[in-house]
Order: structure tokens, then C-alpha cells, then sequence
């Protein structure tokens, strides 16, 4: 009984497997119908053209990465070699304000040779396409230029670079840093500043009566 159950159960799990074969054949004898040679050589033709595009694409992108890698790989350790500038400067800016040193041949000569590495660091800088953004006496441009504080000068036009507070550079095309700077603006007429400030003034006696 339990034999006849499972022969059974084998011819119906084969009728269906050779149900699920023919209905493929079926279906792939349509598919062969509907596409003619041609079609079918013109469908490869696609395919192949959107394969070597797709190829195409990714050597591109690959070819850009390595460029951008060559280019700016140094990029991070660029940007942290300028502090090597900044603290030259202000080992400068600090000798000369120590009135113990001033006018001294000491001092002459830790400048000069402060000057010298001042010029080997930029030299080799240049060499590897970094360049300090020049400043002075140039129009504010916000894409190298961030201004810090506004210096009256009546002999410039308003907005022009006047005081370097830190000096900016570029890598190639690329900003590395923007260069602190103090710009122009014209100079407030006295009668004006006599006038606020006796406004000023009188705000703040009213205020002094109010509160008492």
C-alpha cells in the first residue's frame, strides 16, 4: 500500500517537472520566433556598444582618480607644512619687538638667517606648484582673500587689501589656504564722530535720570 502511495507520488512530482520543461520550450520557441537573425545579431550589437561604453566610463573615472591622486596626493600634509611659514614669521615679528635686542648684530644676523629658511621653504614650495596668493594693494576677491578687520584709508578705494595679517596660498588650481587680510574703508568725518558720540552721551545722562 504505502509502495503505491509513493509511485504515486513520483509520477505526479514528474508530471509536473516535464509540465514546468515544456512550458519553457514553449516560451523559448516564441522568444525564437519573435526575433529574427538579424534582430537577434542587432540585439548583440547593442549589447557589445553598451558594454565598451560602460568599459569606457570606468577608465575615465579611473584615469581622473589617478590624476587627482598624483596631483593633489600631498594635498593634507601641504596645508600642515605652512605652519613651518607662520612660525617663522612670528619668530620674526617676535625678535623685533624684544627691546633687549633691538639694533643689536645679534639680531641682524637671526633675521637674515630666518630670511634664508623663509626663502627655501617658499623655494621649494614653488617647485611642488604652491604659491603664496599676493595681496596687498589688490582688490578683496572672497574666493582667495577673507577679510579680518576694516582699516580706514582715505588713499585707497574702499575694499583694497591694505595689511597681510596671514599670508594665503594655492596648490595648482586649488586653494590651499585664503589670506587673512585688513582692507580699506573710508575714513568717518570727525563732525560726525564729535556728534555720535555727544549723542552718546546724552542717551546715556537720560538714562541716569530715568533709573533714579
Amino acid at each position: 500500500m504505502e509502495k503505491d502511495q509513493n509511485t504515486e507520488t513520483e509520477d505526479k512530482v514528474n508530471k509536473e517537472d516535464n509540465q514546468i520543461k515544456s512550458s519553457e520550450n514553449i516560451h523559448k520557441k516564441k522568444l525564437d520566433k519573435e526575433l529574427s537573425p538579424e534582430e537577434k545579431v542587432k540585439e548583440l550589437e547593442d549589447k557589445l556598444t553598451r558594454t565598451f561604453a560602460e568599459m569606457e566610463n570606468q577608465r575615465r573615472r579611473y584615469e581622473k582618480e589617478k590624476d587627482e591622486a598624483f596631483d593633489y596626493g600631498g594635498f593634507s600634509f601641504a596645508r600642515e607644512t605652512l605652519n613651518l611659514v607662520d612660525n617663522i614669521e612670528r619668530a620674526k615679528q617676535s625678535l623685533k619687538n624684544d627691546e633687549s635686542l633691538s639694533n643689536t648684530k645679534n639680531l641682524d644676523k637671526t633675521l637674515e638667517h630666518l630670511e634664508i629658511l623663509n626663502k627655501d621653504i617658499l623655494s621649494i614650495f614653488k617647485k611642488n606648484n604652491i604659491e603664496p596668493i599676493s595681496s596687498i594693494n589688490k582688490k578683496l576677491d572672497p574666493n582667495y582673500h577673507q577679510a579680518m578687520i576694516e582699516i580706514e584709508n582715505n588713499e585707497k578705494e574702499p575694499g583694497t587689501i591694505v595689511q597681510e595679517i596671514q599670508k594665503g596660498f594655492t596648490m595648482k588650481d586649488r586653494l590651499l589656504r585664503p589670506a587673512l587680510v585688513g582692507v580699506s574703508k573710508k575714513e568717518e568725518k570727525k563732525e560726525n564722530k564729535n556728534e555720535e558720540a555727544k549723542k552718546d552721551g546724552e542717551n546715556k545722562e537720560k538714562s541716569y535720570k530715568n533709573d533714579k
